[in-house]
C-alpha cells in the first residue's frame, strides 16, 4: 500500500513550523486514540500513521531528508517502516505532546486553542516536471537550470490582486483572521470549533477594486528559470521536491512546490543494476584460452584488466568502488565485468579446417569440475565478497 504524504496525514502545509505540526498531531491523535476507539482497527491505523508522520516532521534532519527525497529519504530512519516503534513507544510521546500531567492534559478543559491569523490568499498548486540524466551525471550529482512555464506573481499588482493598496480592506466578519470561531458546551466540557470565514473565504481581506491585468487572482502565466541541484545516486522514478517553486498562490498566497521526477537515459555500453554498473565484455576464443589484457570503460575513464589463461564464458570480474553511490551517501557500488566468449557465426574454409583439427583433441572437450561454477554460484560469490 502506498504511503500518504506526511503533510497530508497531519493536514498541514509544507511551510508549517514545529508548533503547528505538534498541534495538528495532537488533534489527530486525540481523535483516533485507542482509548477513545476501543476495538477499532481503522482508528488505530490512523493513530499510528499520524505518529509516524509526527516522528519525521518534528525532527529537523528527518524532515529535511523527507522534503527532498520523500519516503525514500527516511526509510529505516524513522516511522514504522524501519524504526521498530510500537504502540507503547507512541504513548510515551504523549507526555511531550499533551503536557506532563494526564495524557489528555487540558485538551477538554475549555482552554483556548492556539492559532493566529490565517495567511492571506490561497496556496498555489504543485508542478511536476521530468528531468532525464545520464549515468555519468547520476554518479557525481549535477545542477540543472530549467525554464519552467507556470503561474507567477502578477507583474502589475505584484500578487495582491488589487488595483492599489487602497482597494484592500480588512474583512469585517472575521476581523482579518480568515476564520470564525464558535464555542459550544459538550458533556466533555467546552469545545471550540474553527471554520473558514464565509465572507473573505479565508483571506482575511476584501478586495474592492481588482487588478485589471490578473482580474484579482494575483497571478499570470509566465516563465521562471529554476536551478535544480540533483544529488549523486538518484534512481529512475525518484521524486525531488523544491519548496515554493511551483505555481504562485492567488492574492499573495504561498507558492506550491516543484516536483522533479528523475528519469535515466540509456547508456550506450553500461547498464545499471541498483548501485552496481555492469559491462558485457566479449572475448574471442583464443584470448579466453591463452589469456590477455582488456581495456574496460567505466563511468570515469577506461581501465585495463588482466584476463587469466583459461577464462570461461560467464566469468565475472569486479572493479571495487567503480559503481554508483547511494543517494543517502552510505556506500558505493562496484562495476561488474561479465565475460562472454564469442562464437563466430560464420567460418571460411581455413578457419573451419583449423577448428576441425581442434574438435577431437582431448584438451578441447568440456570437463567442468567443481571450480567451474555456474552463473548463479558466481553471483553468490560476488555478493559474499569471494569473487
Amino acid at each position: 500500500m502506498t504511503k500518504r504524504d506526511y503533510y497530508e496525514v497531519l493536514g498541514v502545509e509544507k511551510s508549517a513550523d514545529g508548533t503547528q505540526i505538534k498541534k495538528a498531531y495532537r488533534k489527530i491523535a486525540m481523535k483516533y486514540h485507542p482509548d477513545k476507539n476501543p476495538g477499532d482497527s481503522q482508528a488505530e491505523d490512523m493513530f499510528k500513521e499520524a505518529a509516524e508522520a509526527y516522528e519525521v516532521l518534528s525532527d529537523d534532519d528527518k524532515r529535511a531528508r523527507y522534503d527532498r527525497f520523500g519516503h525514500a529519504g527516511v526509510n529505516g530512519h524513522g516511522g514504522f517502516g524501519g524504526g521498530g516503534r510500537t504502540m507503547e513507544d507512541i504513548f510515551e510521546d504523549f507526555g511531550d505532546i499533551f503536557g506532563s500531567g494526564s495524557a489528555f492534559g487540558s485538551f477538554f478543559g475549555g482552554g483556548q486553542p492556539g492559532g493566529g491569523p490565517r495567511s492571506r490568499g490561497t496556496r498555489g498548486s504543485n508542478l511536476r516536471i521530468k528531468v532525464a540524466l545520464t549515468l555519468e551525471e547520476i554518479a557525481d550529482g549535477v545542477t540543472k537550470k530549467i525554464k519552467v512555464k507556470k503561474q507567477v506573481k502578477c507583474s502589475t499588482c505584484h500578487g495582491s490582486g488589487a488595483k492599489d493598496s487602497g482597494s484592500i480592506s480588512t474583512c469585517g466578519t472575521c476581523g482579518g483572521n480568515g476564520v470564525v470561531r464558535q464555542v459550544r458546551s459538550t458533556f466533555l466540557g467546552q469545545m471550540q470549533t474553527t471554520t473558514t470565514c464565509p465572507n473573505c473565504h479565508g483571506t482575511g481581506e476584501i478586495i474592492k477594486d481588482k487588478c485589471s491585468t490578473c482580474k484579482g487572482s494575483g497571478t499570470e502565466y509566465g516563465n521562471e528559470t529554476v536551478e535544480i541541484k540533483i544529488p549523486a545516486g538518484v534512481e529512475e522514478g525518484m521524486q525531488l521536491s523544491l519548496r515554493g517553486k511551483g505555481n504562485a498562490g492567488s492574492q499573495g498566497g504561498a507558492a506550491g512546490d516543484l516536483l522533479v521526477l528523475i528519469q535515466e537515459k540509456e547508456h550506450d555500453i553500461l547498464t545499471r543494476d541498483g548501485n552496481q554498473i555492469i559491462y558485457e565484455l566479449y572475448l574471442n576464443f583464443a584470448d579466453a584460452a591463452l589469456g590477455t589484457s582488456a581495456e574496460v570503460p567505466t563511468l570515469k575513464n577506461k581501465v585495463k584488466i588482466k584476463i587469466p589463461e583459461g577464462t570461461q564464458s560467464g566469468k565475472i570480474f569486479r572493479l571495487k568502488g567503480k559503481g554508483l553511490p547511494s543517494v543517502q551517501g552510505y556506500q558505493k557500488g562496484d562495476q561488474l565485468i561479465h565475460v562472454n566468449v564469442w562464437t563466430p557465426k560464420s567460418l571460411n574454409k581455413n578457419e573451419r579446417e583449423v577448428l576441425e583439427q581442434l574438435r577431437d583433441m582431448e584438451n578441447f572437450n568440456p570437463t567442468p569440475g567443481k571450480s567451474d561454477k555456474g552463473f548463479f554460484e558466481k553471483m553468490k560469490d560476488y555478493f559474499s565478497g569471494q569473487n
